[in-house]
C-alpha cells in the first residue's frame, strides 16, 4: 500500500498505574510492527490519567488531557488506581478520571467481550466442556444509572449516624440508545438479545425493559428478544454460559456481570473492552478502548502482567474505530495462535507450564504478526 495511502490513526495513549505503563509498552510493540508493516501509520499522544496524573497534576484528569482524547480518533486506556491513592479524598481519587473521561465523552456504550480461546478451555474455573467455545458480548450502559445518579452523597443525620446515598436512575433516551446499540451488534452474530435488570424489585428495570421490548418489537423483529433478572443472569453465566449471545444492561450489573464472565475465560488478563459514543454527523465517533483487568499493583515493574486484554483492546480499536476487519483478524488470529504454541503469562499458565514475562508474550504476538502476513 503506498505511504500516501496508508491510514493515519490519531491515537492517545494513557499508561495510567501499576502494570500499566508495562501492558502499554507490550502493545506499543504490536503498533510498532502495523506502522513497519506499511498497513497503517500511528500519529500517536501520550497522556497521564489516574495516580499518576494525581502526581503530577494533582487531579486524576486535566483538561488539556480530556481535550486532547475528544481531539483523538481513539483512546488506549490501560488501568488506574491503587492503594496508594486510597485514602485521597474521593474527588481526586483515581478511578474519578476514568468516570470523567467516559462521561465528557459521552461513552454510553461498553462492549465487553468474553471470548475463550481453544487453547485456553482448560484455564477456566468451569468445566472446559461448559466454556470451550464460548463466545458472549456483553453491552454495558456506562454514562447513567447507580453511578452518576443524583442525589449521591454521605449525610450527616439528626442523631449523628451517617447515611450513603446513590440514585439509579435511567431516562427512555439513555435506554434506547443502548439498546439499539445490542440489537445491531446481534444482528452481526447470531441474532440473540438478552436483557438484564431487577424489573421484579426496580422501577428503573421495569422501564428499562418496557423500552428494550418496544424498541425490539418496532425496529428489530429480526432479532430474538429475552430478558432475565440478573441475579439470575449471574447464576446462568456460570451454569450454562453458552446459552448467551448478547448481554445488555445497565452500569451496576453490567460491572459485576462482565467481571464474572471475565473468568469463563481463565484470566482477567484476557479481556478487551471498547467504550463507545454516538457518531456525530460528521461520522466521527469518540471512543477509548481498555482492558478489563485493574492496575494489579502487586506485580507492577516486575515485567510479568499478561499484555493480551491490552493488545486485544487494540484490536477492537482496529474494528470499531476505523473498520479494519482485516487488520483486527490478523491480530486476533495472532493471539489465538501463540497461545495454542503454549506460550503463557503466569495468569494462564497451568502448573508446571514454562511462562514468560509482559515484554515476551507481546514480542511472541509480533512474531506471529510476521509470519501470518
Amino acid at each position: 500500500m503506498p505511504a500516501s495511502s496508508t491510514p493515519v490513526l490519531n491515537i492517545l495513549t494513557l499508561a495510567g498505574d501499576g502494570i500499566g505503563p508495562e501492558v502499554m509498552a507490550g502493545t506499543r510493540r504490536v503498533m510498532d510492527w502495523f506502522q513497519s508493516s506499511g498497513r497503517m501509520r500511528f500519529n500517536i499522544t501520550e497522556g497521564l490519567v489516574g495516580g499518576a496524573s494525581y502526581e503530577a497534576h494533582k487531579t486524576p484528569l486535566t483538561d488539556a488531557t480530556l481535550a486532547a482524547a475528544k481531539a483523538a480518533d481513539a483512546v488506549l486506556l490501560a488501568c488506574i488506581g491503587g492503594p496508594k491513592w486510597d485514602q485521597l479524598p474521593y474527588d481526586v481519587r483515581p478511578e474519578r478520571g476514568l468516570l470523567r473521561l467516559r462521561k465528557e465523552m459521552v461513552l454510553f456504550a461498553n462492549l465487553r467481550p468474553a471470548i475463550v480461546f481453544e487453547a485456553l478451555a482448560d484455564a477456566s474455573t468451569l468445566k472446559s466442556e461448559l466454556v470451550a467455545g464460548l463466545d458472549i458480548m456483553i453491552l454495558r450502559e456506562l454514562t447513567g444509572g447507580i453511578y452518576f445518579g443524583e442525589p449521591r452523597g454521605i449525610e450527616t443525620l439528626p442523631d449523628g449516624s451517617r447515611r450513603g446515598i446513590n440514585t439509579q436512575v435511567y431516562t427512555t433516551g439513555e435506554i434506547q440508545r443502548v439498546a439499539r446499540v445490542a440489537f445491531e451488534l446481534a444482528r452481526k452474530r447470531n441474532r440473540r438479545v438478552c436483557s438484564v435488570e431487577k424489573a421484579n424489585v426496580m422501577e428503573s428495570g421495569v422501564l428499562w425493559r418496557e423500552e428494550v421490548t418496544k424498541m425490539g418489537a418496532a425496529e428489530f423483529p429480526d432479532v430474538e428478544l429475552s430478558h432475565m433478572y440478573a441475579d439470575n443472569c449471574a447464576m446462568q453465566l456460570l451454569r450454562r454460559p453458552k446459552q448467551f449471545d448478547v448481554i445488555v444492561t445497565d452500569n451496576l450489573f453490567g460491572d459485576i456481570l462482565s467481571d464474572m464472565a471475565s473468568m469463563l475465560t481463565g484470566s482477567l488478563g484476557m479481556l478487551p473492552s471498547a467504550s463507545l459514543g454516538a457518531k456525530d454527523a460528521h461520522g466521527k465517533q469518540m471512543a477509548l478502548y481498555e482492558p478489563v483487568h485493574g492496575s494489579a499493583p502487586d506485580i507492577a515493574g516486575k515485567g510479568i502482567a499478561n499484555p493480551l486484554a491490552m493488545i486485544l483492546s487494540l484490536a477492537m480499536m482496529l474494528r470499531y474505530s476505523f473498520s479494519l476487519a482485516a487488520d483486527a483478524d490478523l491480530l486476533e488470529g495472532a493471539v489465538k495462535n501463540v497461545l495454542a504454541a503454549g506460550v503463557r503469562t503466569a495468569d494462564i499458565a497451568a502448573p508446571g507450564q514454562t511462562t514468560v514475562g509482559t515484554a515476551a508474550m507481546a514480542d511472541a504476538v509480533v512474531k506471529e504478526l510476521g509470519r501470518l502476513s
